[in-house]
C-alpha cells in the first residue's frame, strides 16, 4: 500500500510540474537556502533593507502583476499554457533574487527564505484543499427555482469560509449548471455565484480566501477573522436578496421547456459521492488550526515542514483512493492549481523588495486611515490579485505602526492596539470583498467563468462583468465602508 501511494505521489508530481516551473523552484531554493545566505532572525531584524533598496527593485513585482492582469486579455491562448507563465516568472524572479543575494547576502537570503517557506505552506494548503474537494461530487438534479438557486448560493457562502472559496466554487458550480440547464438567460446566476461563493463568502476564516490565509501565516490568530461576521452577513445577505429578486423576475419571463431534460442522473436523489473525502478535508482544517495555535508544541507554531508534510500526505491519500469516475464527473485536472503554484512562486519571490519598501516608506502613500486602507486594498485587489495586494498593504500598515517585517509580523501589528487592529480589518475586508469586482481579482473567478462557458453559458466579457459589479457590488461595498470603516 505504501509503495502504491508513493507511485501516486510521483505521478502527480510529474503531471503538475512543467520544466520551467521545476527550474524556477530549483534555482530559488538553491539560492536562498545555501549556507552563504543563512543569518539569524535577530540579525536580519536589525538590518532593514527597506531603507537601502531602490524603488526600481519593485519593477519585477509590478511587471508580474501587470502580466497576470493583462495577458489573459491580450494574449489569452499563449498565456493559458502554464509553461509560458513559468517562463515569465523565471525571467522576472531569478535575476532579482540573484541581485538581492549578491548585493545584501545573508540578510536578503533570510528574507527570501521566509517568503519561500510562506509560499510552500500556502501552496500545499491550497493544493490539499483542491485535490480533496475534487474527490467529492454532488450528484442529482436540483429543482429549477429561484429559491433553490438562492439556497445553493447561501450554502456556498457558508462553505467558502469552511473549505475555501476555490473548493466551495468547484463543489457547487456544476450542480447549479445542471439545475438551470436549458434556461435562456443564465449569466446572472454565475456572476452572483462569483460574487458570493468565490469571494464574499470566504471572509470568516483563514481557510476562506488566500489573503486571510497569508495573514494567518504571518501571525493573525485563526479565530480573529470571525469578528467579521457582521460584514459577512451584510455583504452576503444583501447580495442574496438582490439575487433572489433578480432571478425571480428573469425566471418568470423564461418560456417553458419544450421537452423534459434527460440526463443520466436526473432521477437520482441528491446525494454526495466520495463522502470519505470529508474526513481528510476536516483533517486539513484541524491541521491548520493545530499548527497555528501550537497544539502539542507549548503554544508555539509548529516547525516548518510538519504541517506541510501532513497536508501533502492527506492530499496524496485522497487522490489515490478516489474513484476515477468521481474525478471524471468533476472534470478534475491539475491545471488550475498548477497555474496558481507557478504564478505565486514568482509573486512571492518578486514581492520581497516591494514589502520591505512599503514597510519603511508606505506612509508616503498618504494612506493612514482604515477607510483609506479598505478602498486602496480593495480597488487594487480588483485590478490585480487580492493575495499579494493584501500583503503589500499589510506591510505598509506595519510600517505605519513601527512593526518590522520579521517573523509573525501581523501578530505584532495586532498587539499595537485597536487602531492597528481596525487597519488590518479594513485591509482584510477590502481584499476579500473587492476581489469580486473583476474576473482577475481572485483565482476562482476565472475558474467559474471558464466552467460556465464550457457548458454553453454566455458569460459577460471583462467590461460586461464590470457592469454587473459596479451596479450590484459597489453599493454593497459602500454600505460596508460606511458602517464599519468610515
Amino acid at each position: 500500500m505504501f509503495a502504491e501511494l508513493l507511485s501516486v505521489a510521483r505521478s502527480v508530481a510529474i503531471r503538475i510540474s512543467p520544466r520551467w516551473f521545476r527550474l524556477l523552484c530549483g534555482a530559488l531554493a538553491v539560492a536562498v537556502c545555501s549556507p552563504a545566505t543563512r543569518v539569524h532572525a535577530a540579525d536580519a531584524a536589525k538590518h532593514n533593507l527597506g531603507h537601502e533598496l531602490p524603488l526600481a527593485s519593485m519593477l519585477p513585482f509590478a511587471a508580474l502583476l501587470l502580466c497576470v492582469a493583462v495577458m489573459p486579455l491580450v494574449a489569452h491562448h499563449w498565456w493559458e499554457r502554464n509553461r509560458n507563465k513559468a517562463l515569465i516568472c523565471a525571467l522576472l524572479a531569478i535575476p532579482l533574487v540573484g541581485w538581492l543575494l549578491f548585493q545584501w547576502g545573508a540578510v536578503a537570503g533570510h528574507l527570501l527564505l521566509e517568503r519561500l517557506q510562506e509560499y510552500t505552506t500556502f501552496i500545499v494548503m491550497l493544493t490539499a484543499m483542491y485535490v480533496i474537494a475534487g474527490g467529492i461530487f454532488l450528484q442529482g438534479r436540483l429543482s429549477r427555482h429561484p429559491a433553490v438557486n438562492t439556497g445553493v448560493l447561501a450554502l456556498g457562502a457558508v462553505l467558502a469560509s469552511l473549505v475555501g472559496t476555490t473548493a466551495a466554487s468547484m463543489l457547487l458550480v456544476r450542480p447549479l449548471l445542471r439545475a438551470n440547464h436549458g434556461r435562456q438567460r443564465q449569466a446572472h446566476l454565475f456572476v452572483f455565484f462569483i460574487f458570493i461563493v468565490s469571494n464574499c463568502g470566504g471572509l470568516l476564516t483563514p481557510l476562506g480566501d488566500p489573503p486571510l490565509f497569508l495573514g494567518f501565516l504571518q501571525g493573525v490568530p485563526f479565530t480573529w477573522t470571525l469578528q467579521f461576521w457582521p460584514h459577512w452577513l451584510l455583504a452576503n445577505g444583501v447580495l442574496l436578496a438582490i439575487f433572489w429578486i433578480w432571478d425571480l423576475l428573469i425566471s418568470r419571463r423564461e418560456p417553458p421547456l419544450a421537452t423534459p431534460l434527460a440526463t443520466a442522473d436526473e432521477s437520482d436523489r441528491l446525494h454526495l459521492r466520495g463522502k470519505a473525502n470529508l474526513l481528510p478535508l476536516a483533517a486539513v482544517v484541524v491541521l491548520i488550526l493545530a499548527a497555528g495555535q501550537g497544539w502539542a508544541n507549548g503554544g508555539n507554531p509548529w516547525p516548518f515542514g510538519i504541517q506541510e508534510a501532513c497536508m501533502a500526505g492527506l492530499a496524496i491519500v485522497s487522490y489515490g483512493f478516489t474513484s476515477k469516475s468521481i474525478h471524471h464527473s468533476n472534470r478534475f485536472s491539475f491545471g488550475p492549481i498548477v497555474e496558481v503554484a507557478v504564478l505565486f512562486l514568482g509573486i512571492f519571490a518578486t514581492m520581497t523588495p516591494a514589502l520591505e519598501l512599503l514597510n519603511t516608506r508606505g506612509g508616503e502613500l498618504g494612506i493612514d486611515q482604515p477607510g483609506k486602507y479598505f478602498w486602496a486594498t480593495g480597488l487594487l485587489s480588483s485590478c490585480l490579485d487580492n493575495a499579494p495586494t493584501y500583503l503589500a498593504f499589510a506591510a505598509a500598515a506595519c510600517g505605519q505602526h513601527g512593526v518590522p517585517l520579521q517573523g509573525r509580523a501581523l501578530a505584532m501589528l495586532l498587539s499595537q492596539g485597536p487602531a492597528a487592529q481596525q487597519t488590518l480589518a479594513a485591509i482584510s475586508c477590502g481584499s476579500v470583498l473587492m476581489g469580486a469586482l473583476t474576473y482577475i481579482g481572485n483565482g476562482p473567478n476565472f475558474m467559474v467563468k471558464a466552467i460556465a462557458a464550457e457548458n454553453d453559458v454566455k458569460m459577460p466579457g471583462f467590461f460586461g462583468y464590470l457592469g454587473y459589479s459596479l451596479t450590484v457590488m459597489m453599493p454593497v461595498l459602500i454600505a460596508v465602508w460606511l458602517l464599519f470603516f468610515r
